[in-house]
C-alpha cells in the first residue's frame, strides 16, 4: 500500500561528507562594527596661540567701548523716565558700525585685528542690549507702561535704520572718492608755449 498523499514524510537530509559525524549547520559570521575613523581631526599646534592677539584685541577693545559708554551715562544722565542716553549710545554706535564695516571690506585694506579691536570690541562695548532690556523692564515695574513699550518699539529700527544709514553714506563718499579726478597741474614754458600736465595724488 501507499501512503495517502498528505502524510508523504520529508525528505531525508543530505548525508554527511564524514560518516559517522553529525551534519554541522553553517558558523554565523560576525557581523562587521563600523571602526572609528584612523584620521581624527586634531588641531594644529599653533591655532590656539594664532588666535590669542585677536582674543586680547575684543577684550581691550571692549574695555575702552563699555568704559566709554559708561562715561556718556555720566556726562548726559536721562531726563525723566525716558532713557535718551542708552537710545542715543546705540543709535550712534549701529550708525558708527555701519560705516566701519564698510570702510574695512569695501574700500580699505586694514590689518586683521582691527576689525575685532575696533568693530567687536569697542562697538560692541559701546553699544549694549542688556541695559535696553534692563530699562524696559525697569520701565514696565515702575508704572510707565507707555514709555517702556515706546522705547521697546523704538530702539530695535532706530538702531537698524541707523546702521544701514552709515554703510549707505559711507559706501557713496567712497564711491565718489574713486570718481574723482586726478588732480592736474598745468606748466606752461614760455607765453603760448607747449604745456604738460602732470598727474598727481588724488
Amino acid at each position: 500500500m501507499t501512503a495517502p498523499p498528505d502524510r508523504i514524510a520529508a525528505p531525508a537530509a543530505a548525508p554527511s561528507a564524514h560518516p559517522g559525524t553529525a551534519p554541522q549547520s553553517p558558523t554565523p559570521q560576525p557581523s562587521a562594527s563600523p571602526q572609528p575613523s584612523a584620521r581624527r581631526r586634531t588641531r594644529a599646534p599653533g591655532a590656539a596661540s594664532g588666535q590669542a592677539p585677536v582674543v586680547a584685541a575684543v577684550a581691550v577693545g571692549g574695555a575702552l567701548g563699555a568704559a566709554a559708554r559708561h562715561a556718556a551715562s555720566l556726562l548726559w544722565p536721562a531726563v525723566g523716565a525716558f532713557p535718551w542716553t542708552t537710545l542715543a549710545v546705540n543709535v550712534l554706535g549701529c550708525a558708527v558700525i555701519g560705516a566701519f564695516m564698510v570702510a574695512v571690506t569695501e574700500v580699505w585694506t586694514v590689518h586683521r585685528l582691527l576689525r575685532p579691536f575696533f568693530g567687536t570690541g569697542v562697538l560692541g562695548g559701546f553699544t549694549t542690549f542688556s541695559t535696553y532690556a534692563v530699562d524696559v523692564t525697569s520701565l514696565l515695574a515702575d508704572g510707565h507702561a507707555r514709555t517702556g513699550l515706546v522705547y521697546l518699539a523704538v530702539t530695535v529700527p532706530a538702531a537698524l535704520l541707523a546702521a544701514w544709514g552709515g554703510a549707505a553714506v559711507t559706501r557713496r563718499l567712497a564711491s565718489r572718492m574713486r570718481r574723482t579726478p586726478a588732480r592736474v597741474r598745468v606748466r606752461v614754458e614760455g607765453l603760448g608755449g607747449p604745456a604738460k600736465a602732470e598727474e598727481g595724488a588724488a
